[in-house]
């Protein structure tokens, strides 16, 4: 996924706001879990969020997610946003998350999701 930073995203110092970039992680989070459980997905908890480099206007944003572990409807999804400066310089890791997503049917129970390719 990928996001611009524009002035309406950010604080009068010109810093992306942290719940813009919480939701732009959450969004991921939840499409990277609507692609492994094939069912609507709801967030459960953010377990944990590291927000480690200033994001700035002008600057984009590609955030990747990967779902790392499942249990019976939950699945654990870690979320990477890297800031690409508008002026070129090397992109940087300057945000992490875990995310706990919830698989949910149609009455919005939980709903099992299968295991990881990679799970015995």
């Amino acid at each position: 996924m990928l996001e611009s930073v524009f002035p309406t995203d950010t604080n009068p110092r010109g810093n992306l706001f942290g719940g813009t970039m919480v939701a732009w992680m959450d969004k991921a989070a939840g499409y990277a879990a609507l692609r492994h459980a094939r069912t609507a997905v709801v967030t459960a908890a953010i377990d944990r969020i590291e927000f480690a480099v200033a994001v700035s206007v002008g600057d984009m944003i590609e955030l990747s997610a990967e779902v790392q572990k499942v249990g019976r409807s939950s699945m654990q999804v870690l979320v990477e946003a890297w800031r690409e400066p508008r002026d070129g310089s090397e992109r940087e890791l300057c945000t992490r998350g875990e995310f706990t997503i919830v698989a949910v049917d149609d009455d919005g129970r939980p709903s099992p999701v299968p295991p990881l390719p990679n799970d015995d």
